[in-house]
């Protein structure tokens, strides 16, 4: 058995991860990483990884007889994930924070640090799997479907994988909370965090208000356009708002519509048809391939858009240092700034940060 560092956020899903671990017989350290100044923010003690969290964590980790210690990751966190957060939004695109925290902050530290303490894998509460493809380990979905966290991993570095246990990947959240009753761990009844962590009054855009410097054109007023340019309205600030967005539109139309792009160059957002709104090509930025090979030119690959989203058939166009994808039909809601995660089958492939998407027909793109 091996020395395993745990991420412990103080939820039930890596509390049980820890105890799995345990049970297995590996010599398991528990850490909680603080990623923020609590002080600064309402409501602190509540989030997924606020002062609540690290204490419910430390509760674990003794009742399970391991060591818990806990990180300060404030710097890179702020660099990584909250200063990323802000200059998304204010190019007005849509950024996933639990993305770049995973591929950047959570996963790159705790292997570092893990190292330092004598540990030679590392462990979390995700719901994906490792599967030994012949060929060495690969990522791939969690058996629970409506929990699989998949696409939020697609950052990994491929030669991280031979060193990551994920105990969850082969249950379902039912039995993740059975088990954790059965061991009376204080977390067995805790309810899921939904807020972002850094983010716990649930507008992001009072987070833009305190990081933007004065008055910054994504929370200036602004036009709301049709796709022919005919001015429908105004809007307070271009940030408070997403592609797929229908409310806060104003009303008076004659069928729903949706927000279908946002123009920060010129303070507008743009607003269209279910019809107006579908994407069928896709160009995808900062790509990490979790798979040694990235996809050829041609390959048929499903890609996910959004984490809820089922994954969609799409073909390969070009790869490069960008990926260009023709989905076989459009989809709603494809927005700038979230990722599209590539699969085969249940395997992750990679993914990247969408730059960008259009319709084929559109010949100005």
């Amino acid at each position: 058995m091996s020395r395993v560092l745990v991420a412990m956020s103080g939820g039930v899903d890596s509390s049980v991860a820890a105890a799995l671990l345990v049970e297995a017989g590996h010599e398991v350290v528990g850490v909680t990483m603080k990623t923020f100044c609590y002080s600064e923010t309402p409501a602190h003690g509540k989030t997924c990884c606020g002062l609540d969290g690290i204490a419910d964590a430390k509760r674990v980790a003794d009742a399970l007889g391991i060591v818990h210690y806990v990180f300060d990751v404030e710097e890179d966190f702020t660099r990584d994930v909250i200063d990323d957060f802000v200059a998304e939004y204010a190019r007005g695109r849509t950024p996933n924070p639990c993305v770049r925290c995973n591929s950047n902050t959570k996963f790159r530290d705790l292997m570092a640090r893990g190292r330092l303490l004598g540990c030679d894998r590392i462990a979390t509460g995700h719901y994906v799997r490792i599967e030994d493809g012949g060929e060495g380990p690969r990522l791939a979905r969690g058996r629970d479907l409506s929990k699989d966290q998949s696409y939020f991993l697609w950052g990994l570095p491929a030669e991280m994988l031979p060193h990551l246990l994920f105990p969850l990947g082969a249950l379902t959240k039912t039995e993740v909370r059975e088990r954790a009753r059965a061991l009376a761990l204080a977390t067995a009844e805790k309810p899921e965090s939904q807020e972002i962590c850094f983010v716990p009054t649930g507008d992001y855009r009072d987070l833009l208000r305190r990081r933007l410097d004065g008055a910054h054109p994504a929370l200036e007023p602004g036009a709301i356009v049709a796709t022919d340019g005919r001015e429908l309205g105004r809007h307070e600030g271009f940030a408070g708002f997403t592609v797929g967005q229908r409310r806060g539109l104003g009303g008076g139309f004659s069928e729903p519509m949706y927000v279908v792009e946002i123009r920060p160059g010129a303070r507008e957002v743009v607003v269209g048809t279910r019809e107006e709104l579908g994407r069928d090509v896709v160009r995808v930025g900062e790509l990490n391939w979790v798979e040694a090979e990235p996809p050829v030119p041609g390959a048929r690959v499903s890609v996910q858009l959004r984490y809820r989203a089922p994954a969609v058939e799409a073909e390969v166009e070009a790869v490069g240092d960008e990926l260009l994808l023709r989905l076989r039909e459009p989809q709603p809601a494809v927005t700038p700034g979230q990722s599209a995660v590539l699969f085969t089958g249940d395997r992750v492939l990679g993914g990247g940060r969408i730059e960008r998407a259009w319709r084929v027909s559109d010949v100005s793109a």
